[in-house]
């Protein structure tokens, strides 16, 4: 059964495994072996998801086993809500074995309630070649093409927004 929740530390690990996971299954047609690497060249420490995750609000999808006792965290999003990055929608990652179920969309939605819930005019995003249409159907526009280094390799994406009613 997949559940919604707020973030919570025990999951700081799966989210570091998760994100790497995510990032190395990308198919090379997509991103290339070397922007890949440069992205996540291994996972992050859980200390750096966790902190990274308590500066901002963020949503958990997780898997629960039949027996309750087995849990793993299959998805999250994080948005920024402070400095002037406010309303900036930090990460979005699904395990790439939870891929084409909806959780981004759910995700997403969580995210949107409560952005309009405490008054927020716009979110804003710097998707990915394989989160832009997502971002398109839930109606962000693209302001620019965003162009990020990591470890020395330029990485391409997209500058988007949406203005919340």
């Amino acid at each position: 059964m997949l559940k919604l929740i707020p973030y919570q530390k025990c999951f700081a690990e799966d989210i570091a495994v998760l994100v790497h996971q995510a990032i190395s299954r990308i198919d090379c047609d997509v991103y290339s072996a070397e922007e890949k690497s440069a992205w996540s060249f291994a996972p992050r420490s859980r200390y750096h998801w966790h902190k990274r995750l308590t500066q901002s609000q963020t949503w958990l999808m997780i898997y629960v086993g039949s027996d309750s006792a087995t849990t793993s965290c299959c998805g999250f999003i994080n948005l920024e809500t402070g400095y002037a990055s406010r309303g900036y929608i930090d990460s979005l990652y699904v395990h790439p074995d939870y891929q084409g179920q909806g959780i981004a969309g759910r995700l997403y939605k969580a995210l949107a309630c409560w952005a309009k819930e405490q008054g927020y005019q716009i979110l804003s995003v710097d998707a990915s070649v394989l989160s832009k249409p997502l971002f398109e159907s839930v109606g962000f526009k693209l302001r620019h093409r965003s162009y990020q280094e990591k470890r020395g390799v330029v990485v391409m994406g997209y500058y988007m927004e949406k203005a919340l009613a």
